[in-house]
């Protein structure tokens, strides 16, 4: 039984990450100064997070069907995952700190 709990997990989890990413891009055109408030040495590495997020939630559909090369590891579901976790959850704490 666990096994058939894992292909429907595998067949779900890059939507959830894609709607999820979806929403913090969407949060981030409306409220840019998430971002813009931080001092400059804590804004890049926050920024290079978020591409690495969004990115990868949007590109995980795609790269689930192309051949498996070096980047692939950084698009797998745990890394890109923790990724996601991460930039959201830097957003929500700036949101109510701000």
């Amino acid at each position: 039984m666990p096994i058939v709990l894992g292909v429907g997990q595998a067949r779900w989890e890059p939507w959830l990450s894609l709607l999820g990413a979806a929403g913090l891009a969407v949060w981030l055109l409306l409220q840019p100064a998430l971002i813009q408030g931080l001092p400059f040495m804590l804004r890049l590495p926050a920024i290079l997070l978020g591409l690495w997020a969004l990115g990868a939630a949007f590109l995980r559909p795609l790269a689930l069907q192309a051949p498996r090369r070096r980047g692939h590891r950084l698009l797998s579901p745990p890394w890109s995952l923790v990724a996601l976790a991460l930039f959201a959850l830097l957003l929500v704490g700036r949101a109510l700190l701000a």
